[in-house]
């Protein structure tokens, strides 16, 4: 592990007590073996003020291209990852800069500036023509593209501009809807290059990085010495897999920065010290006026996303901004924040503008999932800070405990190609044939995850199920047109499918998500049904028939446990809706009252509950 207090304005650093609970769970979190590594970091006063590392910046195997370090070394401040999709912010700003210069203007025509869009029909006979600012909140229209959108970063600007003058699939009429989009920051890229002259990577680091003094931040991994590169990791079997850095190409704007911890905290701080309103040189210079990164911070459309039950340190609303997402927390109200998940790389910043305090994490493997242990930190963190400043008192908790959490089913109903594609992979589950699997999905599904790994995992869900069919009496859900989730029924229980289609045309299946059941018997089977029963027990303490890892706050977790069985009344486990069926699983539990969802997750080698978290579930 590593560590890099530093001082700061307003803060000389982080309290001792804050050091050593963040670090805890840094540890802890590094302990689960979701990654091989991670950095992280504090942001408060407009600086880092607290810094580490756990595990290893490259395993010991054939490096990629750059060497990205020694083996065995720890991951610090210092130390370059790929943060994807956090690139969104970057992106957004340089829109925002160049319309306060007067050069665009948000509700500009894409296509003035990107001729290809021209060419396409319109959605409807009604609809809109694609705005930069459809581009910039993800309503354009274009379906959610992950992962295929990760896998294309590389592409080339003539491929880029050929792909675009072919047309592309809508699932909405511009403007209407939002939808994450990977696609909508590429175009903005082109957009960008039109108006500034120069290749997008060059105006960013003239008009961002220079200024900022970002000079660990860059597009490419040559750019970085060998040892302040972390090299991006796939599971492969017990161990882990690198895999070499896709470049630079058109797909850079919305995931192709490469930062470090300590790059990140000035870019975060920047974003902070735009509220409340004052004087401009408020939080020192910056390329991007105050008000702009305010406005960057402001909901501009609800996303519609599931959000957790309504309880301490959950949401109950989510917006997006311009390159950022706007969340409102029940219990310490406006969060910013942003992931991004990779093909070898996770990472989450998020922030609280009433504060100022802020959390980046930057983990090596493939879409590590850190922005739960991100959201830990912050919330620890401004505990603490509250704790502080009113001793004795809990943060007041506000907001409506009844926020719409359900996406309503899309209007019009799911592409036909959609339906067509859902008998294509009922079939395949039945029978798997890689032939037809080469035809059905894009070409990142084999690269996210060899064939031969889905096989396994059908025969895990086939072992455990026992012979499954779909499940007549549960009806497909469809969040978007290309989207479909169903399940599959056993001797054995129930199982979800989850598909998601890509803007190509024709469009293929970009994202298989098949949840595997645990085994019976297995530690984390026994921790869901132990959990279950703790729940429909009422126990006031932690029960000895549940081992739990040291940092696992378990008072919290049965206080959450206790409201949750309150609001649902006796569940029973159902179906298992995500999960590997080893390490982490997430079950329906149905309630007297309402469905929930409880995520489970237990390390590795002994078992032990790592960590558990109950939701609204529909």
């Amino acid at each position: 592990m590593t560590a890099e207090p530093e001082p700061v304005n307003g803060m000389a650093e982080l309290p001792a007590a804050d050091r050593e609970a963040v670090d805890a769970l840094a540890e802890s979190y590094q302990r689960r073996g979701g990654q091989p590594g991670i950095a992280y970091g504090i942001v408060a006063g407009g600086r880092l003020v607290h810094s580490g590392g756990f595990g290893q910046r490259r395993v010991a195997g054939p490096a990629g291209p750059a060497g990205a370090g020694e083996p065995g070394v720890a991951p610090d401040a210092g130390t370059v990852f790929r943060i994807a999709s956090m690139t969104k912010s970057f992106t957004a700003s340089v829109i925002l800069a160049l319309r306060d210069e007067g050069a665009l203007s948000l509700d500009d025509l894409a296509e003035d500036y990107v001729p290809e869009l021209r060419g396409w029909p319109p959605v409807t006979p009604d609809a809109q023509r694609v705005r930069i600012r459809h581009l910039l909140t993800m309503t354009a229209g274009f379906p959610t593209d992950d992962p295929w959108g990760d896998r294309e970063q590389g592409t080339p600007l003539p491929e880029f501009s050929e792909f675009l003058s072919g047309g592309v699939s809508f699932a909405w009429a511009p403007g209407t809807r939002f939808e994450y989009s990977n696609l909508g920051y590429a175009i903005l890229g082109r957009v960008i290059s039109a108006v500034s002259g120069a290749p997008y990577p060059d105006f960013v680091r003239t008009r961002l990085l220079a200024p900022l003094g970002m000079s660990h931040t860059g597009f490419e991994a040559a750019e970085f010495t060998p040892g302040e590169l972390a090299a991006g990791h796939r599971r492969a079997g017990a161990g882990w897999s690198q895999i070499p850095p896709a470049p630079c190409g058109a797909f850079a704007p919305m995931g192709g920065v490469f930062s470090c911890v300590r790059d990140l905290a000035v870019w975060v701080a920047g974003f902070a010290a735009a509220f409340p309103p004052g004087p401009e040189e408020t939080g020192g210079p910056h390329p991007l006026s105050r008000s702009a990164r305010r406005e960057m911070q402001l909901p501009q459309v609800a996303t519609g996303i599931r959000l957790p039950m309504p309880m301490p340190g959950s949401s109950a609303t989510s917006s997006y901004g311009f390159g950022l997402f706007v969340e409102d927390d029940l219990a310490w109200g406006r969060i910013v924040q942003h992931s991004g998940g990779y093909p070898g790389f996770g990472s989450n910043m998020r922030w609280h503008p009433a504060t100022g305090l802020g959390a980046i994490v930057l983990g090596n493997s493939t879409y590590a999932p850190v922005g739960p242990f991100a959201v830990r930190l912050l919330t620890t963190v401004l505990a603490q800070h509250a704790r502080r400043a009113v001793p004795n008192r809990a943060p007041h908790l506000h907001g409506s405990a009844h926020a719409d959490r359900a996406l309503a089913l899309a209007p019009g109903g799911p592409w036909p190609e959609t339906l067509a594609a859902r008998d294509d992979v009922a079939q395949l589950l039945q029978t798997w044939d890689d032939a037809v699997a080469d035809k059905l999905f894009s070409g990142n599904v084999p690269l996210d995850e060899p064939f031969p790994e889905r096989q396994h995992k059908i025969a895990l869900i086939r072992e455990r199920l026992g012979a499954f069919r779909d499940a007549a009496t549960r009806p497909p859900e469809f969040d978007t047109p290309a989207h479909c989730r169903w399940w599959l029924t056993g001797d054995g229980g129930v199982a979800q499918v989850e598909i998601r289609l890509s803007p190509q045309r024709p469009a293929r299946v970009q994202s298989l998500i098949l949840a595997v059941p645990p085994a019976g018997g297995s530690p984390l089977r026994l921790a869901v049904d132990r959990l279950v029963a703790l729940m429909n027990d009422g126990a006031t303490s932690w029960p000895a028939s549940i081992p739990a890892a040291p940092a696992l706050d378990r008072a919290l977790l049965i206080r959450r446990l206790r409201m949750a069985a309150a609001w649902a009344g006796p569940c029973r486990a159902g179906a298992c809706r995500a999960g590997d069926g080893e390490t982490s699983v997430t079950v329906e539990l149905d309630g007297e009252f309402t469905r929930l969802l409880l995520a489970v997750a237990v390390d590795r080698a002994g078992g032990l509950l790592q960590q558990a978290d109950v939701m609204l579930g529909s």
